[in-house]
């Protein structure tokens, strides 16, 4: 019987080891050479223009600059969310100096390009390749799902004097493992030179394979910053300039839920920026509240002294 047990017991502590080793290699990241100069451990904090550095701003550069920043939208869809594929098409879609919907497979009744691929991950990958080739001279990307809602002149204002043909990779920053990379849920922002990157390395399947690199698949989003990570490009947070988070995987329902019981003193504040670019997990009829709220309603008589005027795509119907 001592025999019987002990014999038992090894086979457990094996079999958990063997368990935990899979679970290890499932979240394994590769050592992946640096691009260029030696990055940080920790991810960089991103920020738009201060107040100060604004004024600093002659009107002629002002102007220049919100002409120069042009906003190519990737919104990722299937026909199964439809609804919110409508729904982003008729609200803030709009403000995108292009948009452009990929599908896994093609529905009439909305324009998109079909990428005939059901697998998320490789129909990202199409997506960007495509949208890269049909830049236009646009020189800032925006990934999105349906579900996510985007202020798309405050992602403009996010960008305003970075240099697109330096690599950028914006958004909300996570940390798995080594990896630090953006949250699809809350948008993903890349500059021309990121993705001019990121297509060239689609091409080596040892360095970004269509497949991944882990016993089972990991998400899109890790896969896209492993990639960029081995083409030198790295995760770097949109913060407001209180070092408040400026994309959100939440919704505005959601995050101000959670603030009232957390928060109840201070709500608005304890919440979201004032600048905030995205949020997450909105439902249609929330994306159509947001569109009211944001472009529709004013306070007659009181001037937000902004000092930039980003003008809607030529022959837009936007609000």
């Amino acid at each position: 019987m001592m025999s019987e047990g002990s014999s038992f017991f090894k086979g457990l502590v094996l079999g958990g080891v063997f368990c935990l080793v899979l679970s290890l290699l499932g979240t394994f990241t590769p050592t992946i050479p640096l691009h260029g100069e030696e990055h940080h451990d920790h991810h960089h904090h991103l920020k738009p223009l201060s107040k100060e550095e604004m004024q600093m701003l002659s009107e002629t550069e002002k102007s220049e600059l919100t002409q120069q920043v042009r906003v190519y939208c990737v919104i990722m869809v299937t026909p199964k969310n439809l609804v919110h594929w409508a729904a982003v098409n008729d609200t803030w879609s709009k403000h995108c100096d292009k948009a452009v919907y990929y599908t896994s497979e093609s529905a009439k009744v909305m324009d998109a390009i079909d990428l005939q691929e059901k697998d998320e991950w490789i129909r990202l990958r199409k997506a960007i390749i495509h949208a890269y080739e049909h830049a236009d001279g646009l020189r800032w990307f925006f990934i999105a799902r349906p579900t996510t809602f985007s202020i798309i002149e405050n992602l403009k204002y996010l960008v305003l004097v970075k240099d697109p043909s330096q690599p950028f990779y914006i958004g909300h920053v996570q940390k798995s493992g080594e990896l630090e990379y953006v949250e699809y849920d809350s948008g993903i922002v890349l500059s021309y030179e990121a993705v001019k990157r990121l297509t060239e390395v689609f091409k080596d399947e040892e360095k970004c394979p269509e497949q991944g690199y882990s016993l089972w698949k990991m998400s899109e989003e890790k896969q896209l910053a492993t990639c960029l990570k081995f083409s030198g490009v790295f995760a770097e947070n949109g913060e407001d300039a209180h070092g408040k988070g400026l994309f959100n995987k939440k919704s505005v329902y959601t995050l101000i839920s959670d603030s009232m019981s957390q928060n109840p003193a201070d709500v608005v504040e304890a919440c979201c920026s004032d600048m905030s670019i995205t949020y997450g997990d909105m439902s249609p009829s929330q994306m159509k509240l947001m569109m009211y709220g944001v472009y529709r309603l004013r306070a007659y008589g009181h001037n937000f002294h902004d000092s930039l005027m980003f003008l809607p795509p030529k022959n837009s119907d936007n609000d």
